[in-house]
């Protein structure tokens, strides 16, 4: 095992990936983000004076795993072929949890752009309601799938995190 960024003089680069083949790669990760209950009723409602909150942080998701390589240096720029954001709202954890689904046909894995799209998810949900709950807190971001290229299929254990929403 090592760290693929690095190269035996222990400098930064990125990898090489133009000897790999081309294979449909899918990667799911997911996320929470935790507030007050009146903070969560706001977003159920629609009552929140910036719109709808849920509806932005969804595009806020896509945008984000699209401009990931910007974000990381040394990520590789992607065509996406797919991007898809679950949003969902919890009473139990008072939060908002979140699902990103990230996939391409190409030489690398999609497992950054899934976790930078949950990651600027939360990120918008905090922006917006930050005026009314500066408590929030988003956690447990992680990946929970990946699939595709060398290393085939991984699948992280099902957690009680989940089955929560």
């Amino acid at each position: 095992m090592h760290l693929t960024h690095f190269t035996d003089r222990g400098t930064a680069h990125m990898v090489d990936v133009g000897g790999k083949p081309v294979t449909a790669r899918v990667a799911v990760a997911e996320g929470w983000i935790t507030m007050t209950r009146a903070t969560l009723a706001l977003i159920e409602q629609g009552d929140h004076s910036k719109g709808d909150v849920l509806g932005i942080a969804r595009i806020a998701g896509i945008m984000a795993a699209k401009r990931t390589a910007d974000l990381v240096p040394l990520c590789h720029s992607l065509a996406l072929t797919n991007v898809e954001i679950e949003l969902a709202t919890c009473h139990v954890e008072s939060g908002v949890y979140c699902c990103a689904t990230v996939a391409t046909s190409g030489q690398t894995g999609v497992e950054i752009e899934a976790l930078c799209a949950v990651q600027i998810s939360l990120l918008t949900v905090y922006d917006m309601c930050k005026a009314v709950d500066r408590g929030m807190t988003m956690t447990d971001v992680r990946l929970l799938e990946k699939n595709g290229g060398q290393s085939g299929h991984w699948q992280r254990t099902p957690t009680m995190m989940t089955s929560k929403i």
